[in-house]
Protein backbone atom coordinates (compact mmCIF):
# COMPACT_ATOMS: atom_id res chain seq x y z
CA UNK A 1 0.00 0.00 0.00
CA UNK A 2 3.05 2.35 1.11
CA UNK A 3 5.24 0.80 -1.06
CA UNK A 4 7.76 4.21 -2.92
CA UNK A 5 9.99 4.11 -5.67
CA UNK A 6 13.74 5.94 -5.67
CA UNK A 7 14.63 5.84 -9.35
CA UNK A 8 11.00 5.66 -11.50
CA UNK A 9 7.94 7.06 -10.92
CA UNK A 10 4.44 4.12 -9.23
CA UNK A 11 1.56 5.17 -8.27
CA UNK A 12 0.49 4.25 -4.85
CA UNK A 13 -2.91 3.94 -3.71
CA UNK A 14 -3.99 4.81 -0.39
CA UNK A 15 -7.56 4.41 1.29
CA UNK A 16 -8.83 7.72 2.30
CA UNK A 17 -12.00 8.60 4.21
CA UNK A 18 -14.09 8.71 1.13
CA UNK A 19 -12.45 5.93 -0.80
CA UNK A 20 -9.33 5.21 -2.55
CA UNK A 21 -6.94 7.99 -3.78
CA UNK A 22 -3.54 7.80 -6.03
CA UNK A 23 -0.10 9.56 -4.97
CA UNK A 24 1.60 10.01 -8.13
CA UNK A 25 5.68 9.59 -6.97
CA UNK A 26 8.65 10.17 -8.87
CA UNK A 27 11.66 9.95 -7.73
CA UNK A 28 13.60 11.40 -4.50
CA UNK A 29 14.45 14.89 -6.28
CA UNK A 30 11.35 15.61 -6.49
CA UNK A 31 7.60 14.25 -4.81
CA UNK A 32 4.00 14.84 -6.05
CA UNK A 33 0.95 14.02 -4.36
CA UNK A 34 -2.70 14.21 -3.57
CA UNK A 35 -3.94 15.56 -0.31
CA UNK A 36 -6.83 16.56 1.36
CA UNK A 37 -5.46 20.08 0.97
CA UNK A 38 -4.68 20.09 -2.57
CA UNK A 39 -1.89 18.95 -4.42
CA UNK A 40 1.56 18.91 -3.55
CA UNK A 41 4.57 19.48 -6.38
CA UNK A 42 7.91 19.42 -5.26
CA UNK A 43 6.76 20.50 -1.74
CA UNK A 44 4.98 23.77 -3.04
CA UNK A 45 0.81 22.93 -2.50
CA UNK A 46 -1.51 24.00 -5.47
CA UNK A 47 -4.67 24.80 -5.45
CA UNK A 48 -5.13 27.86 -3.73
CA UNK A 49 -4.40 26.85 -0.10
CA UNK A 50 -0.61 27.55 1.43
CA UNK A 51 1.58 24.33 2.86
CA UNK A 52 1.46 25.44 6.44
CA UNK A 53 -2.38 24.87 6.45
CA UNK A 54 -1.19 20.75 5.80
CA UNK A 55 2.03 20.78 8.09
CA UNK A 56 5.22 23.14 8.28
CA UNK A 57 7.72 23.09 5.57
CA UNK A 58 11.82 21.46 5.75
CA UNK A 59 14.14 23.95 5.14
CA UNK A 60 14.54 22.43 1.77
CA UNK A 61 10.35 23.34 1.20
CA UNK A 62 10.11 19.38 -0.06
CA UNK A 63 7.14 17.26 1.83
CA UNK A 64 9.21 14.04 2.29
CA UNK A 65 7.74 10.72 1.30
CA UNK A 66 6.19 8.21 4.22
CA UNK A 67 9.27 5.76 3.69
CA UNK A 68 11.90 8.70 4.25
CA UNK A 69 10.39 8.46 7.72
CA UNK A 70 13.67 7.54 10.38
CA UNK A 71 12.86 3.97 11.66
CA UNK A 72 13.98 0.93 13.84
CA UNK A 73 14.30 -1.16 11.03
CA UNK A 74 12.10 -2.66 8.04
CA UNK A 75 11.60 -6.08 9.14
CA UNK A 76 8.66 -6.71 11.68
CA UNK A 77 9.58 -10.15 12.63
CA UNK A 78 13.11 -9.41 13.15
CA UNK A 79 12.25 -6.74 15.64
CA UNK A 80 9.99 -9.33 17.59
CA UNK A 81 12.76 -11.17 18.24
CA UNK A 82 14.41 -8.55 19.13
CA UNK A 83 11.98 -7.24 21.71
CA UNK A 84 11.41 -11.18 22.93
CA UNK A 85 15.55 -11.29 23.05
CA UNK A 86 16.34 -7.73 25.30
CA UNK A 87 12.99 -7.61 27.20
CA UNK A 88 11.59 -4.35 25.26
CA UNK A 89 8.12 -5.11 26.15
CA UNK A 90 9.14 -4.58 29.73
CA UNK A 91 10.93 -1.46 29.11
CA UNK A 92 9.07 -0.16 25.77
CA UNK A 93 8.45 3.47 27.13
CA UNK A 94 12.36 3.05 27.69
CA UNK A 95 12.96 2.22 24.13
CA UNK A 96 11.11 5.09 23.02
CA UNK A 97 12.79 7.57 24.99
CA UNK A 98 16.25 6.03 23.53
CA UNK A 99 14.77 5.82 20.07
CA UNK A 100 13.64 9.41 20.02
CA UNK A 101 17.18 10.81 21.48
CA UNK A 102 18.55 8.94 18.49
CA UNK A 103 16.55 9.80 15.59
CA UNK A 104 14.36 13.14 16.25
CA UNK A 105 10.73 13.63 17.13
CA UNK A 106 9.03 11.43 14.41
CA UNK A 107 10.01 7.59 13.74
CA UNK A 108 8.14 4.64 12.09
CA UNK A 109 8.55 1.20 14.10
CA UNK A 110 7.29 -2.60 13.22
CA UNK A 111 7.23 -5.02 15.73
CA UNK A 112 5.61 -8.41 14.35
CA UNK A 113 2.15 -7.72 12.62
CA UNK A 114 2.26 -4.34 14.49
CA UNK A 115 2.92 -0.98 12.18
CA UNK A 116 3.32 2.56 13.65
CA UNK A 117 4.49 6.28 13.42
CA UNK A 118 5.54 7.72 16.88
CA UNK A 119 5.44 11.30 17.51
CA UNK A 120 6.69 13.15 20.89
CA UNK A 121 5.90 16.97 19.91
CA UNK A 122 2.43 18.64 21.19
CA UNK A 123 2.24 20.51 17.99
CA UNK A 124 2.75 17.01 16.05
CA UNK A 125 0.30 15.42 18.41
CA UNK A 126 -2.28 19.02 17.70
CA UNK A 127 -2.04 17.94 13.83
CA UNK A 128 -3.19 14.36 14.36
CA UNK A 129 -6.05 14.91 16.78
CA UNK A 130 -7.17 17.09 13.98
CA UNK A 131 -7.32 14.77 11.94
CA UNK A 132 -9.15 12.35 13.76
CA UNK A 133 -12.72 12.26 12.31
CA UNK A 134 -16.29 11.86 13.63
CA UNK A 135 -15.56 8.35 14.71
CA UNK A 136 -11.89 8.52 16.09
CA UNK A 137 -10.21 5.11 16.54
CA UNK A 138 -7.77 4.05 18.64
CA UNK A 139 -5.59 0.73 18.00
CA UNK A 140 -7.70 -2.52 18.67
CA UNK A 141 -6.54 -4.68 21.42
CA UNK A 142 -6.42 -7.48 19.50
CA UNK A 143 -6.44 -10.23 22.12
CA UNK A 144 -9.26 -8.50 23.87
CA UNK A 145 -11.54 -8.42 20.99
CA UNK A 146 -10.40 -12.29 20.25
CA UNK A 147 -11.56 -13.48 23.60
CA UNK A 148 -15.13 -11.34 22.98
CA UNK A 149 -15.41 -13.16 20.16
CA UNK A 150 -14.82 -17.08 20.57
CA UNK A 151 -16.53 -16.44 24.33
CA UNK A 152 -19.95 -14.52 22.49
CA UNK A 153 -19.42 -11.44 24.77
CA UNK A 154 -20.66 -8.44 23.33
CA UNK A 155 -18.18 -5.70 23.32
CA UNK A 156 -18.21 -2.28 25.35
CA UNK A 157 -17.06 0.85 23.96
CA UNK A 158 -13.34 0.42 24.21
CA UNK A 159 -13.26 -2.15 21.50
CA UNK A 160 -15.75 -0.71 19.07
CA UNK A 161 -15.17 1.97 15.96
CA UNK A 162 -17.64 3.71 13.59
CA UNK A 163 -21.27 4.90 14.62
CA UNK A 164 -22.03 1.81 16.67
CA UNK A 165 -19.29 2.44 19.53
CA UNK A 166 -20.43 6.63 19.36
CA UNK A 167 -24.35 5.74 19.96
CA UNK A 168 -23.17 3.56 22.99
CA UNK A 169 -20.58 6.32 24.28
CA UNK A 170 -23.18 8.98 23.84
CA UNK A 171 -24.99 6.67 26.36
CA UNK A 172 -22.25 6.03 28.91
CA UNK A 173 -21.07 9.89 28.72
CA UNK A 174 -24.09 10.64 30.60
CA UNK A 175 -23.67 8.25 33.78
CA UNK A 176 -20.18 8.63 33.76
CA UNK A 177 -18.77 11.78 32.06
CA UNK A 178 -21.17 14.73 32.05
CA UNK A 179 -21.31 17.17 35.71
CA UNK A 180 -24.59 15.60 36.92
CA UNK A 181 -23.48 12.11 36.79
CA UNK A 182 -20.21 13.56 38.85
CA UNK A 183 -22.43 15.24 41.42
CA UNK A 184 -24.30 12.06 41.80
CA UNK A 185 -20.91 9.83 42.60
CA UNK A 186 -18.86 12.22 44.21
CA UNK A 187 -20.24 11.44 47.23
CA UNK A 188 -19.78 7.72 46.83
CA UNK A 189 -15.91 8.17 46.27
CA UNK A 190 -15.84 10.68 49.49
CA UNK A 191 -17.24 8.00 51.62
CA UNK A 192 -14.97 5.17 50.22
CA UNK A 193 -11.59 7.87 50.76
CA UNK A 194 -12.72 8.66 54.14
CA UNK A 195 -13.16 5.10 54.84
CA UNK A 196 -9.57 4.29 53.70
CA UNK A 197 -7.88 6.87 55.83
CA UNK A 198 -9.71 5.97 58.86
CA UNK A 199 -8.67 2.21 58.36
CA UNK A 200 -4.79 3.14 57.87
CA UNK A 201 -5.62 5.71 61.04
CA UNK A 202 -6.53 2.68 63.37
CA UNK A 203 -3.57 0.52 61.51
CA UNK A 204 -0.78 3.26 62.70
CA UNK A 205 -2.27 3.25 65.76
CA UNK A 206 -1.65 -0.51 66.38
CA UNK A 207 1.46 -1.22 64.54
CA UNK A 208 2.80 2.07 64.31
CA UNK A 209 6.05 3.50 66.23
CA UNK A 210 6.77 7.03 67.76
CA UNK A 211 5.78 9.42 70.53
CA UNK A 212 2.50 9.50 71.70
CA UNK A 213 0.37 11.49 69.37
CA UNK A 214 2.84 10.98 66.36
CA UNK A 215 2.93 7.54 65.56
CA UNK A 216 4.28 6.70 62.14
CA UNK A 217 4.12 3.38 60.04
CA UNK A 218 6.61 2.37 57.26
CA UNK A 219 4.56 0.11 54.76
CA UNK A 220 3.96 -0.40 51.37
CA UNK A 221 0.61 0.83 50.77
CA UNK A 222 -0.33 -0.76 47.21
CA UNK A 223 -1.97 -3.92 48.27
CA UNK A 224 -4.53 -1.36 50.43
CA UNK A 225 -4.78 0.66 47.21
CA UNK A 226 -5.70 -1.92 44.91
CA UNK A 227 -8.38 -2.91 47.63
CA UNK A 228 -9.20 0.88 47.66
CA UNK A 229 -9.25 0.83 43.84
CA UNK A 230 -11.75 -2.14 44.06
CA UNK A 231 -13.92 -0.75 46.60
CA UNK A 232 -14.50 2.57 45.26
CA UNK A 233 -15.07 1.38 41.85
CA UNK A 234 -18.07 -1.14 43.02
CA UNK A 235 -19.51 1.46 44.98
CA UNK A 236 -20.01 3.49 42.08
CA UNK A 237 -20.62 1.37 39.50
CA UNK A 238 -22.91 -0.93 41.05
CA UNK A 239 -23.81 1.50 43.73
CA UNK A 240 -22.93 -0.88 47.03
CA UNK A 241 -19.90 -1.49 49.13
CA UNK A 242 -18.01 -4.68 49.05
CA UNK A 243 -16.71 -4.61 52.63
CA UNK A 244 -12.86 -5.02 51.32
CA UNK A 245 -11.68 -2.99 54.22
CA UNK A 246 -12.60 -5.28 56.91
CA UNK A 247 -9.98 -7.18 58.79
CA UNK A 248 -10.26 -10.25 56.63
CA UNK A 249 -11.36 -9.24 52.73
CA UNK A 250 -12.95 -11.24 50.56
CA UNK A 251 -10.99 -14.09 48.51
CA UNK A 252 -13.08 -13.63 45.68
CA UNK A 253 -12.33 -9.80 45.63
CA UNK A 254 -8.60 -10.52 45.93
CA UNK A 255 -8.59 -12.96 42.98
CA UNK A 256 -10.49 -10.11 40.93
CA UNK A 257 -7.56 -7.98 41.16
CA UNK A 258 -4.84 -11.02 40.75
CA UNK A 259 -7.14 -11.99 37.35
CA UNK A 260 -6.48 -7.89 36.44
CA UNK A 261 -3.12 -8.28 36.77
CA UNK A 262 -2.59 -11.20 35.29
CA UNK A 263 -4.61 -9.88 31.90
CA UNK A 264 -2.58 -6.63 31.99
CA UNK A 265 0.45 -9.02 31.94
CA UNK A 266 -0.17 -11.11 29.23
CA UNK A 267 -1.67 -8.31 26.96
CA UNK A 268 1.46 -6.27 25.44
CA UNK A 269 3.61 -9.84 23.91
CA UNK A 270 -0.19 -10.73 22.38
CA UNK A 271 -0.39 -7.61 20.16
CA UNK A 272 2.88 -9.00 18.24
CA UNK A 273 0.99 -11.87 17.33
CA UNK A 274 -2.06 -13.65 15.14
CA UNK A 275 -4.06 -14.41 18.51
CA UNK A 276 -6.52 -17.01 17.02
CA UNK A 277 -3.43 -19.12 15.68
CA UNK A 278 -2.05 -19.04 19.63
CA UNK A 279 -5.45 -20.17 20.20
CA UNK A 280 -5.53 -23.23 17.46
CA UNK A 281 -2.30 -24.21 19.07
CA UNK A 282 -3.25 -24.02 22.54
CA UNK A 283 -0.38 -21.24 23.44
CA UNK A 284 0.25 -21.15 27.13
CA UNK A 285 0.31 -17.10 26.84
CA UNK A 286 -2.95 -17.11 25.54
CA UNK A 287 -4.46 -19.72 27.72
CA UNK A 288 -3.47 -17.52 30.71
CA UNK A 289 -5.12 -14.18 29.30
CA UNK A 290 -7.88 -15.53 28.30
CA UNK A 291 -8.66 -17.87 31.55
CA UNK A 292 -7.93 -13.74 33.24
CA UNK A 293 -10.68 -12.27 31.38
CA UNK A 294 -12.95 -15.50 31.81
CA UNK A 295 -12.17 -14.48 36.10
CA UNK A 296 -12.76 -11.06 35.28
CA UNK A 297 -16.02 -11.70 33.78
CA UNK A 298 -17.48 -14.13 36.44
CA UNK A 299 -16.54 -11.79 38.57
CA UNK A 300 -18.63 -8.88 36.78
CA UNK A 301 -21.15 -11.01 36.35
CA UNK A 302 -22.01 -12.27 39.84
CA UNK A 303 -21.80 -8.61 40.88
CA UNK A 304 -24.23 -7.41 38.50
CA UNK A 305 -26.68 -10.07 39.27
CA UNK A 306 -26.73 -9.44 42.23
CA UNK A 307 -27.29 -5.84 41.69
CA UNK A 308 -29.69 -6.34 39.27
CA UNK A 309 -32.34 -8.24 41.33
CA UNK A 310 -31.94 -5.24 43.86
CA UNK A 311 -32.69 -3.11 41.70
CA UNK A 312 -35.96 -5.41 40.32
CA UNK A 313 -37.10 -5.55 44.05
CA UNK A 314 -36.94 -1.63 44.67
CA UNK A 315 -38.28 -0.33 41.37
CA UNK A 316 -41.42 1.32 43.10
CA UNK A 317 -39.22 3.68 44.30
CA UNK A 318 -37.13 5.67 42.01
CA UNK A 319 -34.00 6.73 43.34
CA UNK A 320 -33.17 10.47 44.25
CA UNK A 321 -29.78 11.87 42.50
CA UNK A 322 -27.47 13.08 44.69
CA UNK A 323 -25.94 13.18 48.52
CA UNK A 324 -29.16 15.30 50.06
CA UNK A 325 -31.72 12.40 49.95
CA UNK A 326 -32.45 8.72 48.47
CA UNK A 327 -30.24 6.52 47.15
CA UNK A 328 -28.48 6.56 44.14
CA UNK A 329 -28.07 3.23 42.63
CA UNK A 330 -24.64 3.37 40.47
CA UNK A 331 -23.93 3.65 37.25
CA UNK A 332 -25.26 0.32 36.23
CA UNK A 333 -28.54 1.46 38.21
CA UNK A 334 -28.77 4.40 35.81
CA UNK A 335 -28.41 2.68 32.76
CA UNK A 336 -31.06 -0.06 33.35
CA UNK A 337 -33.62 2.21 34.38
CA UNK A 338 -33.28 4.65 31.77
CA UNK A 339 -33.26 1.19 29.15
CA UNK A 340 -31.50 2.76 26.21
CA UNK A 341 -28.86 -0.03 26.18
CA UNK A 342 -29.65 -3.60 26.01
CA UNK A 343 -28.66 -5.76 28.85
CA UNK A 344 -25.84 -7.28 27.19
CA UNK A 345 -24.05 -4.17 26.09
CA UNK A 346 -24.40 -2.67 30.03
CA UNK A 347 -23.07 -5.78 30.82
CA UNK A 348 -19.79 -5.51 28.55
CA UNK A 349 -19.54 -1.86 29.35
CA UNK A 350 -19.73 -2.27 32.87
CA UNK A 351 -16.80 -5.01 32.79
CA UNK A 352 -15.08 -3.06 30.98
CA UNK A 353 -14.96 0.14 33.38
CA UNK A 354 -14.50 -3.02 36.24
CA UNK A 355 -11.69 -4.36 34.31
CA UNK A 356 -9.81 -0.95 33.73
CA UNK A 357 -10.54 0.90 37.52
CA UNK A 358 -8.45 -0.67 39.86
CA UNK A 359 -4.68 -1.15 38.37
CA UNK A 360 -5.38 2.25 36.45
CA UNK A 361 -5.74 4.53 39.37
CA UNK A 362 -3.92 2.36 42.18
CA UNK A 363 -0.63 2.36 40.52
CA UNK A 364 -1.11 6.47 39.86
CA UNK A 365 -1.55 6.46 43.90
CA UNK A 366 1.37 4.66 44.27
CA UNK A 367 3.36 6.98 42.43
CA UNK A 368 1.29 10.01 43.81
CA UNK A 369 2.67 9.01 47.51
CA UNK A 370 6.24 8.37 46.84
CA UNK A 371 5.87 11.78 45.08
CA UNK A 372 5.06 13.75 47.51
CA UNK A 373 6.61 11.60 50.24
CA UNK A 374 9.66 13.03 48.83
CA UNK A 375 8.85 16.24 47.91
CA UNK A 376 8.51 17.81 51.48
CA UNK A 377 7.92 21.34 50.93
CA UNK A 378 5.33 20.46 47.32
CA UNK A 379 3.41 18.43 50.33
CA UNK A 380 3.24 21.55 52.39
CA UNK A 381 2.39 23.39 49.81
CA UNK A 382 -0.69 21.10 48.41
CA UNK A 383 -1.72 20.38 52.24
CA UNK A 384 -2.13 24.11 53.39
CA UNK A 385 -4.30 24.24 50.27
CA UNK A 386 -6.55 21.39 50.91
CA UNK A 387 -6.82 22.38 54.92
CA UNK A 388 -7.85 26.24 53.46
CA UNK A 389 -10.66 24.76 50.58
CA UNK A 390 -11.66 22.19 52.78
CA UNK A 391 -12.25 24.64 55.87
CA UNK A 392 -14.76 26.86 52.89
CA UNK A 393 -16.30 24.13 52.12
CA UNK A 394 -18.75 22.96 54.18
CA UNK A 395 -18.21 19.05 53.44
CA UNK A 396 -19.27 19.59 50.03
CA UNK A 397 -16.48 17.74 48.14
CA UNK A 398 -17.06 19.01 45.12
CA UNK A 399 -16.46 22.44 46.64
CA UNK A 400 -13.43 21.40 48.45
CA UNK A 401 -11.78 19.68 45.06
CA UNK A 402 -12.60 23.09 43.22
CA UNK A 403 -10.78 25.35 45.76
CA UNK A 404 -7.75 23.09 45.84
CA UNK A 405 -6.20 22.85 42.29
CA UNK A 406 -2.86 21.88 43.29
CA UNK A 407 -4.36 18.27 44.05
CA UNK A 408 -5.54 17.90 40.28
CA UNK A 409 -1.72 19.53 39.30
CA UNK A 410 -0.22 16.62 41.44
CA UNK A 411 -2.39 14.19 39.36
CA UNK A 412 -1.32 15.85 36.30
CA UNK A 413 1.83 15.80 37.28
CA UNK A 414 2.32 12.56 38.49
CA UNK A 415 0.53 11.34 35.09
CA UNK A 416 3.55 13.22 33.46
CA UNK A 417 5.79 11.58 34.61
CA UNK A 418 4.96 8.47 35.04
CA UNK A 419 1.81 7.85 32.23
CA UNK A 420 -0.19 4.69 33.06
CA UNK A 421 -0.73 4.39 28.97
CA UNK A 422 2.52 5.63 27.55
CA UNK A 423 0.57 5.96 24.26
CA UNK A 424 -1.87 6.90 22.42
CA UNK A 425 -3.16 5.93 19.41
CA UNK A 426 -4.71 7.70 16.62
CA UNK A 427 -6.16 6.39 12.49
CA UNK A 428 -6.19 9.91 10.76
CA UNK A 429 -9.32 10.05 8.60
CA UNK A 430 -6.59 11.97 5.81
CA UNK A 431 -3.26 12.72 4.79
CA UNK A 432 -1.78 14.73 6.79
CA UNK A 433 2.55 16.10 7.07
CA UNK A 434 3.87 15.78 10.42
CA UNK A 435 7.71 16.86 11.05
CA UNK A 436 7.46 17.49 7.02
CA UNK A 437 6.68 13.83 6.71
CA UNK A 438 3.79 12.77 4.47
CA UNK A 439 1.66 10.27 6.73
CA UNK A 440 -1.00 8.49 4.42
CA UNK A 441 -4.87 8.06 5.71
CA UNK A 442 -5.11 5.30 8.32
CA UNK A 443 -1.97 5.02 9.53
CA UNK A 444 -1.51 4.14 13.18
CA UNK A 445 0.14 7.19 14.44
CA UNK A 446 1.42 7.12 18.36
CA UNK A 447 2.05 9.83 20.86
CA UNK A 448 4.45 8.79 22.95
CA UNK A 449 3.50 10.12 26.29
CA UNK A 450 6.21 8.83 28.28
CA UNK A 451 9.03 10.19 26.27
CA UNK A 452 7.14 13.43 26.24
CA UNK A 453 6.79 14.27 29.63
CA UNK A 454 10.57 13.80 30.30
CA UNK A 455 10.96 15.91 27.25
CA UNK A 456 13.18 19.23 27.72
CA UNK A 457 11.55 20.24 24.90
CA UNK A 458 8.39 19.92 26.18
CA UNK A 459 8.91 21.08 29.80
CA UNK A 460 10.82 23.17 31.64
CA UNK A 461 12.80 20.91 33.71
CA UNK A 462 10.90 18.21 33.20
CA UNK A 463 12.77 15.61 36.12
CA UNK A 464 11.54 18.19 38.60
CA UNK A 465 7.83 16.71 40.62
CA UNK A 466 5.84 20.10 40.45
CA UNK A 467 2.22 20.13 40.52
CA UNK A 468 1.91 24.24 40.26
CA UNK A 469 3.11 24.08 36.51
CA UNK A 470 -0.26 23.36 35.72
CA UNK A 471 -1.88 25.79 37.00
CA UNK A 472 -3.33 28.81 33.94
CA UNK A 473 -0.72 31.14 35.13
CA UNK A 474 2.29 28.94 34.54
CA UNK A 475 0.45 27.23 31.33
CA UNK A 476 2.83 27.86 27.91
CA UNK A 477 0.77 29.46 25.06
CA UNK A 478 1.22 28.27 21.13
CA UNK A 479 0.95 25.54 19.31
CA UNK A 480 0.08 22.34 20.46
CA UNK A 481 -0.19 23.71 24.20
CA UNK A 482 -3.30 22.25 25.25
CA UNK A 483 -2.03 18.67 24.33
CA UNK A 484 0.79 18.15 27.02
CA UNK A 485 -1.54 15.89 29.21
CA UNK A 486 -2.91 13.53 27.53
CA UNK A 487 -2.58 10.50 30.12
CA UNK A 488 -6.75 10.24 29.61
CA UNK A 489 -6.67 10.42 26.06
CA UNK A 490 -7.86 13.57 24.02
CA UNK A 491 -11.61 14.41 22.48
CA UNK A 492 -14.51 11.91 22.04
CA UNK A 493 -12.07 9.02 22.55
CA UNK A 494 -11.06 10.07 25.93
CA UNK A 495 -11.02 7.24 28.54
CA UNK A 496 -14.39 6.75 29.43
CA UNK A 497 -14.37 6.39 33.32
CA UNK A 498 -11.78 9.53 33.40
CA UNK A 499 -14.20 11.61 35.34
CA UNK A 500 -14.36 8.41 37.89
CA UNK A 501 -10.34 7.87 38.09
CA UNK A 502 -9.64 11.75 38.29
CA UNK A 503 -12.29 12.60 41.51
CA UNK A 504 -11.20 9.09 43.05
CA UNK A 505 -7.34 9.92 43.35
CA UNK A 506 -7.54 13.82 43.83
CA UNK A 507 -10.10 12.98 47.17
CA UNK A 508 -7.66 9.68 48.21
CA UNK A 509 -4.88 12.25 48.21
CA UNK A 510 -7.06 14.72 49.90
CA UNK A 511 -7.91 13.02 52.88
CA UNK A 512 -4.56 11.38 53.25
CA UNK A 513 -2.75 14.53 53.14
CA UNK A 514 -5.17 15.86 56.04
CA UNK A 515 -4.50 12.76 58.18
CA UNK A 516 -1.37 12.03 57.55
CA UNK A 517 2.58 13.73 56.89
CA UNK A 518 4.06 11.40 54.22
CA UNK A 519 7.94 10.49 53.93
CA UNK A 520 9.71 8.31 52.47
CA UNK A 521 12.88 5.84 53.18
CA UNK A 522 14.60 6.28 50.07
CA UNK A 523 14.09 9.02 47.92
CA UNK A 524 15.92 7.33 44.71
CA UNK A 525 14.08 7.78 41.34
CA UNK A 526 11.70 4.47 40.93
CA UNK A 527 12.56 2.24 38.35
CA UNK A 528 9.45 1.16 35.89
CA UNK A 529 8.56 -1.68 34.13
CA UNK A 530 5.62 -2.12 31.67
CA UNK A 531 2.64 -4.49 31.82
CA UNK A 532 0.15 -2.90 29.53
CA UNK A 533 0.56 0.19 32.32
CA UNK A 534 3.69 1.84 33.56
CA UNK A 535 3.99 0.54 37.41
CA UNK A 536 7.00 0.41 39.62
CA UNK A 537 9.95 -2.41 38.98
CA UNK A 538 9.72 -2.48 42.96
CA UNK A 539 6.83 -1.27 45.21
CA UNK A 540 8.07 1.74 46.93
CA UNK A 541 7.09 1.92 51.16
CA UNK A 542 6.01 5.53 52.23
CA UNK A 543 5.72 5.92 55.81
CA UNK A 544 2.35 7.94 57.09
CA UNK A 545 2.69 9.76 60.50
CA UNK A 546 -0.47 11.04 62.07
CA UNK A 547 -0.68 14.89 61.69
Amino acid sequence: MRSMSTGVAVCVRAQGPSGSRYFAVTSHRGLCMTTAAGTVVDGKLEGGKRVKEVRKRGVDGHVRSFEEIPHTGRNGWINLVKFWRENRFQTLHKHMERTFNALGPIYRETVGTLSSVNILLPSDISELFKSEGLHPRRMTLQPWATHREIRKHSKGVFLKNGEEWRADRLQLNKEVMMSEAVKRFLPLLDEVAKDFCRMLQARVEKEGRGEEGRHGLTIDPSPDLFRFALEASCHVLYGERIGLFSSSPSLESQKFIWAVERMLTTTPPLLYLPPRLLLRIGAPLWTQHATAWDHIFSHAEARIQKSSQRLSSSQGQRPVAGPAGGKYTGVLGQLMEKGKLSLDLIKANITELMAGGVDTTAVPLQFALFELGRNPEVQNRVRQQVRTSCAQAGGDPQKALQGAPLLKGTIKEVLRLYPVGITVQRYPVRDIVLQNYHIPAGTMVQACLYPMGRSAQVFEDPLRFEPSRWSREDSPRGEGAGFRSLAFGFGARQCVGRRIAENEMQLLLMHILLSFHLSVPSSEDLKTTLTLILQPETQPKITFTKL
